[in-house]
């Protein structure tokens, strides 16, 4: 399969989230190619992938432990209300242990928090070495959030570009590895998702009645979203734009698509580390020959 990345990079400057078919499935094999239903192939597709994501995770943890290496992995999501976060997390992890995993989500910043640079809590929340984060929103809600409701003035938030520039750069030279997803859904289909959300009593704890006020501000999000998304996609960390309106089925809330582009995106992230189990500091074949002896 061709790196996916390609398809999805944002180029810096270039981005315009109206040029992008939410409803798109850039890289998907055709189902000539994978000769069954698309939607049962590529179920399948993400279940194995996250099965050799939980693989490298092994790795990654296990060459931390032993000291040979400060890397890490940060699955950084961003979407609009109702864009799948939370699905994509739970199939993309799926084959992966939690103990070495650190999920944070951010929501409004405490009192504490905002005591301090809106970087500090997202310094805390970072992985240790060897484990992979999964952060739900980010440093980015200081530029969206922040941007389109006035939290603070122009010349403030308009600065936070380059300090988050700095900020992951920083941290990609001290072995962090970060993949930002952006979860690209039409106004349209967060409509039909937040009904969905009333009409099923399993997913009512899901709505706000302030989600219809966040709507109505749609066009200044898709705005703030395009800046952040070309002033902060760089070579060390790119911005990826996942469209993620795609169900195969109308009765279906599933995102195939979106779950088998994260786990590739995030699956190539790993490729490039290549994570390796560190080797014994013992004699295998004396420790071998001790146990047999052993009562």
């Amino acid at each position: 399969m061709a790196d996916l990345r390609d398809l999805l990079k944002v180029d810096p400057g270039t981005l315009r989230l109206a040029d992008i078919d939410p409803r798109a499935t850039p890289g998907l094999p055709s189902k000539r190619t994978v000769g069954k239903d698309p939607k049962l192939w590529s179920a399948e597709a993400v279940a194995d992938i996250s099965t050799e994501l939980g693989s490298y995770q092994e790795k990654l943890f296990a060459s931390a432990k032993e000291g040979a290496t400060n890397r890490r992995v940060v699955l950084l999501l961003q979407a609009m209300d109702c864009g799948g976060k939370d699905g994509t997390v739970r199939n993309v992890t799926a084959g992966m242990s939690p103990a070495g995993l650190k999920a944070v989500g951010f929501g409004p910043p405490t009192k504490e928090e905002l005591s301090h640079n809106f970087l500090w809590r997202i310094r805390r929340a970072l992985p240790p070495s060897g484990y992979v984060g999964i952060f739900n929103r980010s440093q980015y809600e200081d530029v969206l959030v922040v941007r389109v409701h006035n939290l603070v003035p122009d010349k403030v938030w308009s600065k936070r570009y380059d300090e988050i520039n700095a900020f992951e750069a920083k941290e990609s030279s001290d072995g962090l590895t970060i993949v930002k997803v952006m979860l690209h859904i039409s106004h349209e289909e967060q409509k039909k998702r937040l009904l969905a959300r009333l009409d099923d009593p399993t997913k009512t704890w899901k709505y706000n009645p302030g989600d219809l006020a966040e709507r109505a501000r749609w066009t200044d999000y898709q705005q703030a979203y395009e800046d952040a998304l070309n002033k902060c996609s760089t070579e060390a960390t790119p911005w990826y734009v996942v469209p993620a309106d795609r169900k195969w089925y109308r009765k279906w809330y599933r995102k195939w698509y979106r779950n088998w582009a994260v786990a590739n995106l995030l699956h190539q992230a790993f490729g490039d580390l290549n994570p390796q189990y560190p080797p014994p500091d013992f004699d295998v074949a004396a420790e071998r020959a001790e146990l047999s002896k052993a009562a």
